[in-house]
């Protein structure tokens, strides 16, 4: 099925502290992303960088200073406008950018499926939970507070209010290793489906995936896919500020995408963490992209080789 892809580029660099993520809209165009659509058939349209917003004064919360703050709160309402718009025209691809970006996209998404009078789900693809509030965080990282955001999460006072909570029971995160100590009590009794490589380990990628992707079907709800570079594993995916061990291989990750698009629920997605500055000659971006044409429809048989390409 042909999709109106919309390209929205979200070089956010101040969830972290790491630079180099505010080329990472740059670098998927360069690796061919709309190319990559348009030959399976889909449209596209570029709508470039969403500029970056002006930042307000905001007070540093009592007994600590997350990094960036003001800059990231206004990100985050420049991104909410730019997604719910995206939300309007077609499917959204948000190219990122660190992964506080997704405070903003999400926010978007969901104020488009509350007005649709459908649910939303939301299936994180990443190393960590990124479950954090200003309050439990001890790095001052916002990238690492996004679930804790859209699940409606206490402490982000700073932030505008999210538009419409996710239920925990409509959260996934998938293929988690890493988790810091106030997060797992956060989550602790939580609904949220946590699948972490050790589950994954276990029971292979389809069994869990499908059994999330069926409740979606079910609610007929809308599903936001958030995917992370360091959902990857390391040595197939250099280029990230956040490297973790034990992550996806590319058939893992590969059959993720192939699965979305066999169950043709996705209706957004992020692309989060990108560091061009820490790539190896673009090897990183253009395997990204390479999964993307996976869950636009690309199948294993259709993927070019060296030598037949």
């Amino acid at each position: 099925m042909s999709r109106n892809c919309i390209l929205v580029g979200a070089p956010v660099d101040s969830g972290q502290k790491t630079p180099g993520c505010l080329m990472g809209p740059a670098a998927y165009r360069v690796a061919g992303l709309a190319s990559a659509l348009l030959d399976l058939g889909h449209r596209v349209s570029d709508w470039g960088d969403i500029s970056r917003p002006a930042a307000a004064h905001v007070e540093p919360a009592d007994d600590r200073r997350l990094h960036a703050e003001a800059e990231t709160v206004a990100w985050t309402n420049v991104l909410t406008d730019a997604s719910r718009r995206a939300m309007a025209q077609g499917f959204p691809i948000f190219l990122g950018g660190d992964h506080a970006m997704s405070l903003g996209t999400i926010a978007g998404v969901a104020a488009h499926a509350k007005a649709a009078g459908r649910p939303l789900f939301v299936l994180w693809l990443d190393a960590h939970s990124d479950f954090h509030t200003p309050t439990t965080t001890t790095s001052g990282n916002i990238h690492g507070m996004p679930v804790a955001y859209l699940a409606g999460c206490a402490g982000f006072d700073r932030f505008l209010p999210f538009p419409h909570p996710v239920p925990a029971q409509n959260i996934c995160l998938f293929g988690i290793r890493s988790v810091d100590e106030a997060e797992r009590a956060a989550l602790k009794g939580r609904e949220v489906s946590i699948n972490d490589m050790r589950v994954l380990d276990e029971h292979g990628i389809v069994a869990p995936l499908r059994a999330f992707l069926l409740e979606v079907e079910a609610a007929k709800g809308m599903l936001h896919v958030s995917l992370d570079v360091d959902f990857l594993d390391p040595s197939i995916a250099p280029g990230v500020g956040t490297t973790v061990p034990g992550g996806a291989t590319f058939r893992e990750a590969h059959l993720v995408m192939e699965l979305l698009h066999e169950h043709n629920l996705a209706t957004s997605l992020d692309l989060a963490e990108l560091n061009p500055f820490l790539d190896e000659r673009g090897r990183t971006a253009r395997l990204m992209v390479d999964l993307v044409a996976s869950l636009m429809g690309r199948r294993v048989f259709d993927r070019p080789t060296r030598g037949h390409g």
